[in-house]
């Protein structure tokens, strides 16, 4: 977005029915005034967790390159596909083989110096990069939530406007798919604050979400009632 990043996961992982588990997907990293990158995961499990643990390794060992030595966004998109990529080759070299493990992730910020970034990184490790004509990424489960984002998500919406609007796409996800679940940890960036964001963890109890949730499908069936009815020979 024009002023910021807004960042929603949701926590929920399975394998089958009777194994459900909760587990972060919104992982941040930063340098107060000078650096905030967030990373968003979909995908095998084991594969992202690796990922990132690489990746806060070579932090803890100051290994070069690492997400705060790098100059850019696009170098830490760089960084990312990279580590990605050698988490797959080390399973299998099959390339079909490594599909079975794989995952992809969102990595946004922005470092001082230059401007806000937003990235979608694949499992082959290449990336593309967000657009004012196409200003958001989904992974994951998106097909019930994706459409709200395309109707109302612009470039120069405000932040509260967007965050409000990808609570609903996630609300309107989180009813018509099991696999996506409670509680959703959300993130907001500041364009140029280089504030690393404390974040909230939305529960079922969440006071705020329930209430848009609500709203939400009164406006949905009241819209619905005000439309125009269809005459006779339309439908008969």
């Amino acid at each position: 977005m024009e002023q910021g990043l807004v960042f929603i996961s949701d926590t929920r992982t399975n394998a089958g029915v009777d194994h459900i588990s909760v587990f972060r997907k919104l992982h941040t990293f930063g340098v107060t005034g000078e650096r905030f990158i967030a990373l968003q995961t979909a995908g095998n499990l084991a594969t992202t967790q690796a990922v990132i643990g690489h990746l806060q390794n070579a932090l803890t060992l100051q290994q070069e390159p690492n997400l705060y030595s790098v100059n850019t966004m696009f170098e830490a998109a760089e960084l990312i596909g990279k580590t990605l990529k050698t988490v797959l080759e080390d399973i299998s070299s099959d390339t079909q083989e490594q599909m079975n493990y794989a995952c992809s992730i969102l990595v946004g910020g922005q470092i001082k110096g230059g401007d806000m970034q937003l990235y979608n990184v694949y499992p082959q490790g290449n990336f593309i990069c967000a657009t004012t004509d196409t200003p958001y990424f989904q992974i994951g489960e998106s097909k019930y939530g994706k459409p709200i984002l395309d109707r109302a998500l612009y470039y120069a919406m405000p932040l509260d406007d967007a965050l409000r609007c990808s609570l609903i796409s996630f609300d309107s996800t989180l009813r018509s798919n099991v696999s996506v679940g409670l509680p959703l940890d959300a993130l907001v960036y500041i364009k140029d604050s280089f504030v690393i964001p404390m974040g909230k963890r939305i529960t079922e109890d969440d006071p705020y979400f329930s209430q848009i949730s609500k709203q939400w499908s009164d406006t949905l069936r009241r819209g619905l009632q005000e439309m125009p009815k269809p005459t006779d020979d339309y439908w008969r």
